[in-house]
Formats: structure tokens, C-alpha cells, sequence
């Protein structure tokens, strides 16, 4: 098995935790969105780059892009439609 390479993480979220309003913490499930999904939303979603430039920010291949910012967006699909807390890794 290959060792995982270092991603390049330059944001870093202004809060680490979102949750449903009016619903105590103790009766919420928990997302946990790792730094790397978290900077891939960020270069994506936010800020507009295309995959190859996100990847190339990233310094990872632009696969590898594509299946962090995929699973990034099923986890906080899953949080906003089922009711869930996010948790963003610093």
C-alpha cells in the first residue's frame, strides 16, 4: 500500500461545527468533514476552480481531487437532508 501524500490545506474554517437549529447536541448523529474534503469545497465550490486547478493548489492529482470533493459533498448532503451536525477537523 502506497503512503498517503500530504495535501496543501490553505483555509481553515472560520467555525468547526454546523448543526440543525432547535435540536439539542445530545440527540444529533455527527459528520466529520476531514480538512482536506473541507479546503476541496472551498477551492470548488467557493471560489470557482476548475478540478486541475484545485488539484494543482492541492499538490494531488486530479483524481484523487475528485474523490475527496465527492465524498465531501455526500457528507454534507447526508448532514442537511437527514438532520445531521458537521464537524470540520482543524
Amino acid at each position: 500500500m502506497r503512503p498517503c501524500k500530504r495535501r496543501r490545506i490553505r483555509g481553515h474554517p472560520n467555525s468547526v461545527y454546523f448543526k440543525p437549529a432547535g435540536i439539542r447536541m445530545i440527540n444529533l448523529d455527527e459528520i466529520i468533514l476531514t480538512s482536506a474534503e473541507f479546503e476541496s469545497i472551498r477551492l470548488k465550490d467557493l471560489l470557482g476552480l476548475d478540478q486541475e486547478e484545485c488539484a494543482e493548489k492541492m499538490e494531488i492529482s486530479q483524481p484523487t481531487f475528485h474523490r475527496l470533493l465527492a465524498g465531501a459533498r455526500k457528507k454534507i448532503a447526508d448532514a442537511v437532508v437527514n438532520g445531521k451536525a458537521i464537524r470540520i477537523e482543524r
